[in-house]
């Protein structure tokens, strides 16, 4: 078909079989982009959730609580997706606390919902004291209140499906702090009796942590598990 240019041609350019093919994948790209489901408070809840169950044991209680976190995975088979948290529920067989619970995890399932950055949650749950005093879970860490154990649960599930980089020493820091450990545990006796950190006997807790995982070492208090030092 013959087009007639009836205006002063002023400009040209030859348009290339490589650019407009990279011209339709930007367009394709774009037209992806404006499909992404991002998390929010209408996004419907599918008929089937992935989840994952945390047990929870205190000295503050016989009974154990279990911490069940649903996740829903947006826009699958993509290279968009992602799985973000859902849901919570709490269950246990002490009904001491039922009311609190039931409240907290409501809320927590509604920042959920709301999309955005949720990640606050751990640090607003973890700054949570107990005024009997906290309690020391196995491996040594310490909790100041049920309440910031579950902060450290949720903190563990998002490091799971990715929403938090997990922060620790790096690979040449793991390597010095392995040293220290071996040096230090074969520069004592080792006692007979289990216990209950996995860390050496005698070790003091780190602040930064919140760990019993500080040990003298070459004139230096250095924490084992997150190489917190007081020399450097």
């Amino acid at each position: 078909m013959a087009i007639k240019i009836e205006q002063k041609i002023v400009d040209y350019a030859v348009v290339k079989e490589e650019d407009a093919r990279a011209q339709e994948e930007q367009e394709q790209k774009k037209e992806q982009e404006s499909n992404i489901i991002h998390m929010h408070e209408k996004v419907a809840r599918p008929e089937m959730l992935f989840g994952s169950t945390y047990k929870i044991k205190t000295p503050l209680s016989e009974h154990a609580l279990y911490v069940t976190i649903n996740d829903i995975i947006l826009n699958p088979g993509t290279e968009y997706e992602i799985r973000r948290p859902f849901e919570i529920f709490i269950n246990s067989k002490n009904m001491d606390h039922f009311q609190w619970i039931v409240a907290l995890t409501r809320i927590i399932s509604a920042v959920f919902r709301k999309g955005g950055d949720s990640t606050f949650l751990v640090e607003e749950l973890r700054s949570v004291f107990d005024p009997s005093g906290g309690y020391f879970k196995k491996g040594g860490k310490f909790m100041p209140s049920l309440v910031a154990e579950i902060g450290d649960v949720i903190y563990c599930h998002m490091v799971m499906i990715g929403m938090i980089k997990e922060e620790g020493p790096g690979e040449h820091q793991k390597k010095v702090l392995d040293e220290k450990r071996a040096q230090y545990e074969a520069s004592i006796q080792m006692k007979d009796q289990e216990h209950d950190s996995d860390f050496p006997d005698g070790a003091q807790l780190c602040k930064k942590c919140n760990t019993k995982a500080m040990i003298q070492m070459d004139g230096c208090l250095t924490c084992l598990n997150c190489g917190e030092s007081k020399c450097s």
